[in-house]
């Protein structure tokens, strides 16, 4: 079905169409060493009331990216929004099974799904839908204007982000049907409040990183006669060939020590680390998830769950909204689906606690096998044959032991 409409609803003038994604100009991001300091500068130029800029502070979200525990984290949360099945039917109606097989599988549905959850971390996402042409076949995209380009509060889009020509992107003719947006407008995200705990993360490990290159393999010294500049050269010679140790060479009338610091074997650097780790942990996720084995336990692992579990209910109320109110619409609009259509989530079971229940009810009442079978895969061929119960033998004192 989704097929059939859109391939008669195609328009044929789509080259005259205004398109973000075409306009964008690439820029060369310039990797530099990020601290505090460069995070509040750009916070306050995403919050400048005039003229506001943002590609500092995506630039910043898209380095802590990088880091292993943001992503695991943030993925938790998204593919379970993506990998989750959903229906599609006519409001009042029936599910339309074809068209929800459909669209189930379709890259660019999952791709609008993933920047709707993303907007909890990042504030805000622009998606562009357009057909894609290059597998020979009518399919529609997903493409996400990139946040460095977009003034969510202002409804500005710049081809360059550092230029200041820009574009009222909500007042283009596209917007709500082949430009889509999610989220807040002064919103920041998630990320905004791990920033200083991943960049502390970072500095906890290059530190370490150095612990371990100097106490690891320390430097050597030589004492010479610096004023001689054979005995020079030999030291050169004879330090560069010894290892890959850094070292020096000092005149022999000369002394050198070593700074008494404080005696750690790096506990302090894993501490640091430790408590950036569930502090990001816990923004993302409202807990620590499979991290603290020393002093974690089940109850505690199992309430984390619970707690990431009403967080991905939260995600999929957030997707079932925007797709109900702004997505489906576009795409009724567009052809792939007919108007009135919704979107839905399938409701999951807790199939334990439900065959608990079902153990239970056995005692008292009759049970459908074909439910049973339906419900866990449990094929019942028939009921069992109980044995007598030994109430209800006739046994006697004439009877023997043997038999």
């Amino acid at each position: 079905m989704a097929k059939r409409n859109r391939n008669k609803t195609k328009p044929t003038n789509q080259q005259n169409r205004a398109k973000l994604s075409t306009e964008l100009v690439e820029q060369y991001v310039f990797k530099t060493r990020q601290d505090i300091s460069k995070w509040r500068i750009a916070e306050n130029a995403i919050k400048a009331v005039e003229f506001p800029m943002s590609y500092l502070l995506y630039n910043l979200y898209d380095d802590i990216m990088n880091d292993t525990t943001v992503t695991s984290q943030i993925e938790n949360r998204t593919l379970e929004a993506i990998s989750a099945n959903f229906n599609l039917r006519p409001k009042g109606g029936d599910i339309d099974v074809e068209l929800t097989e459909e669209l189930q599988n379709a890259e660019f549905i999952n791709e609008i799904i993933r920047q709707i959850v993303y907007t909890r971390f990042f504030g805000h996402s622009v998606i562009e839908l357009d057909w894609d042409n290059t597998t020979g076949e009518n399919n529609l995209k997903t493409t996400l204007i990139p946040r460095q380009n977009i003034i969510a509060k202002k409804g500005w889009f710049h081809k360059n982000y550092q230029d200041a020509e820009k574009i009222n992107y909500r007042e283009l003719q596209e917007y709500g049907t082949w430009i889509l947006e999610f989220g807040k407008n002064d919103d920041l995200g998630l990320l905004n409040k791990i920033v200083p705990h991943v960049l502390f993360k970072k500095f906890a490990q290059s530190c370490w990183s150095e612990l371990c290159e100097i106490y690891g393999i320390p430097p050597r010294v030589m004492k010479t006669d610096t004023q001689d500049p054979q005995a020079l050269a030999r030291g050169k010679k004879m330090m560069q060939q010894m290892g890959t140790a850094a070292w020096f060479i000092i005149d022999s009338t000369e002394e050198f020590q070593w700074a008494q610091g404080v005696q750690t074997n790096g506990d302090v650097y894993n501490n640091l680390i430790r408590l950036c780790t569930n502090e990001i942990s816990i923004a993302l996720n409202g807990a620590v998830l499979g991290q603290d084995t020393q002093n974690g336990s089940y109850g505690k692992e199992r309430a984390g769950q619970d707690t990431l579990k009403k967080l991905v209910m939260a995600d999929m109320a957030l997707v079932e909204m925007y797709m109900n109110t702004r997505v489906m619409p576009a795409l009724a609009r567009i052809g792939v689906v007919p108007e009135d259509y919704v979107f839905q989530y399938e409701i999951a079971e807790d199939t334990e606690e439900l065959w608990k229940m079902t153990v239970q009810a056995l005692n008292h009442f009759t049970v459908d096998p074909e439910w049973v079978k339906d419900k866990f895969g449990i094929k019942i061929t028939g009921e069992r044959e109980s044995a007598m119960p030994v109430q209800q033998q006739n046994l006697s004192a004439d009877d023997g032991f043997f038999v």
